[in-house]
């Protein structure tokens, strides 16, 4: 419904307070833009009845009713009516309460001491569009974890309702439909393609373009929506971006893989550039797929443009470094973790969920330090061996024959297995989702360091924290990659190369002060580190647009 179109809304109100129920029904009844048509019970009970007997648009929802209190009361009225946006309107001023209500999906949390028409309103206006929204185009569970866990840092920080509204969806979309020809040349593929800017006030966005059947426009969105606060994290000058083709790489031969790059990059070439937009690698995609972004994008403006993306080839601008940057950067802020943890590497275990880019090169790291690999993982397989891994030995596997599937130096177990091993370091380097409610219990490390996006859930990491586990969360934990792309697109704006020295000792510094103001911040303000990281990234955007002001 589009609550812009003067239709009527339907709002049902579960309150016992006569007093608080004559206020909301004269804030609603001052509405002339949408109308609202406001229902009230009494009890949770009462207002279960009633969502069974008649159709409803949006909830309003006291917590403290006579049959049920708190949290739960929003818990049993979300688990009865899951599609149905809730706005909790209370008299609990608690911010610890308000974080845990939009982290389990409430769409805003109001004080009844505090409530406004105009607060009110909105706030119905915007719970309901963003569910039409949500559902018609955005429908993704990565959009709806990166939304929860910006909700409910953006509650800890008591963020202006203004900018929270304007960071909750990307600035920039553009999804297209893009064909490609298969090797018979007579054969057309027609896919979609995406790519999406969140933030345009910091600078050039800047993320990655992921290749992979399951991309979708929410899925990106949530992408850049984490690039964003990742940037901002480090203090790098870009907003976020992200972009995709929803397709399986593994199935294409190079030449088509090659069509396919370059017609995308032509679909996507009016909003990236230089000072626009830098694409650079992530799932799916390498340095020559840079390239050939690269080639194609100089080829339209005439002449050679290496800054137009990062994550490219050295010989055409590349950074030395980049291709390992983001497993390195894991293995710099593990190591300032063990520090602040007070533990040995040297006498510690990890397993690495994932032996891609980002999870193999981690565990080289972490091996050259010491640490014994008992676990690893890819698309194929698990292998674990209780006395150690040798990483040459994967490597030189893997590189003849792409999967772990087969090596046999190593007992075979399953993703899931592999996620349950006990050990001192866990490193989800591979999809999102992998550590849930359901397997966190189940968790048996003692420091968690996130190589891939929105692994682990927010339910999931309620249970770790209270397990005592030290989580790296992925904006923080994986933004080496993104880090040493920004040394690349430096360099190539100033043509002046670095040595490898020089890009891993400034790529430590930065990571390390990251953490350090991160860990500062969780300390300061009683948080976990996912919150800390994203209150950090969400200030210093916030601190952005307000500089620039609104125009016009």
């Amino acid at each position: 419904m589009n609550v812009a179109s003067g239709s009527g809304v339907k709002v049902l109100f579960i309150e016992d307070n006569p007093i608080h129920v004559g206020l909301v029904k004269t804030l609603l009844g001052e509405s002339r833009a949408p109308i609202f048509q406001l229902q009230h019970a009494g009890s949770l009970q009462d207002g279960l009845k009633l969502l069974e007997a008649v159709p409803v648009d949006i909830i309003l929802l006291d917590l403290t009713l006579p049959d049920s209190e708190d949290l739960d009361t929003f818990i049993r009225v979300r688990s009865f009516a899951p599609a149905i946006p809730i706005v909790i309107v209370t008299s609990l001023d608690d911010v610890k309460l308000a974080a845990k209500a939009v982290e389990a999906g409430a769409q805003d949390y109001l004080v009844k001491t505090q409530l406004s028409r105009t607060s009110l309103t909105r706030s119905l206006r915007y719970a309901i569009e963003r569910t039409r929204v949500r559902d018609a185009e955005w429908d993704s569970p990565m959009f709806r974890l990166a939304q929860r866990q910006f909700l409910k840092a953006a509650q800890y920080m008591g963020l202006d309702d203004n900018i929270r509204q304007r960071l909750l969806f990307p600035q920039r979309t553009l999804v297209v439909t893009l064909p490609f020809r298969r090797d018979h040349y007579t054969e057309v593929e027609t896919v979609f393609g995406y790519r999406v800017q969140h933030i345009l006030t910091m600078g050039p966005t800047k993320g990655g373009i992921r290749y992979h059947q399951d991309v979708s426009l929410g899925e990106v969105s949530a992408l850049a929506m984490w690039m964003s606060w990742k940037c901002a994290l480090v203090h790098l000058p870009f907003g976020g971006a992200k972009g995709g083709v929803r397709i399986d790489p593994t199935g294409l031969t190079g030449h088509e893989l090659q069509r396919l790059t370059r017609r995308f990059a032509t679909e996507i070439s009016p909003i990236i550039g230089p000072e626009k937009d830098i694409p650079a690698p992530d799932m799916g995609t390498n340095e020559r797929v840079m390239a050939w972004i690269m080639d194609t994008y100089s080829q339209q403006v005439g002449y050679s443009v290496p800054a137009v993306v990062t994550g490219k080839p050295v010989v055409l601008g590349g950074a030395r470094g980049r291709n390992e940057a983001t497993g390195r950067g894991v293995v710099y802020l593990i190591e300032e973790a063990a520090r602040h943890l007070k533990m040995n590497l040297s006498e510690s275990t990890a397993v690495i969920q994932g032996f891609g880019n980002v999870g193999s090169h981690a565990a080289l790291f972490l091996s050259d330090l010491g640490v014994k690999i008992i676990g690893v993982s890819d698309a194929t397989t698990g292998i674990y061996n209780r006395n150690g891994l040798s990483m040459s030995s994967l490597l030189e596997y893997v590189g003849q024959n792409r999967f772990l599937e087969g090596y046999s130096e190593g007992d075979e177990i399953t993703n899931q297995e592999l996620l349950e091993l006990e050990c001192d370091i866990l490193v989800p380097a591979a999809l999102q989702n992998q550590i849930t409610a359901e397997n966190a219990d189940r968790i048996k490390c003692r420091l968690l360091a996130e190589g891939a996006n929105g692994p682990t859930t927010l339910e999931a990491d309620e249970v770790l924290n209270e397990k005592g586990v030290f989580i790296l969360p992925d904006i923080l934990a994986n933004a080496g990659g993104v880090t040493v792309s920004y040394f690349e697109w430096v360099q190539d704006t100033q043509n002046y190369m670095w040595s490898l020295d020089e890009v891993n000792q400034r790529l430590k510094r930065i990571l390390q002060d990251a953490f350090q103001r991160t860990l500062n911040r969780a300390e300061k303000n009683n948080v976990d580190m996912r919150t800390a990281a994203l209150m950090e990234g969400i200030e210093r955007v916030a601190q952005a647009k307000l500089a620039r002001g609104l125009f016009p």
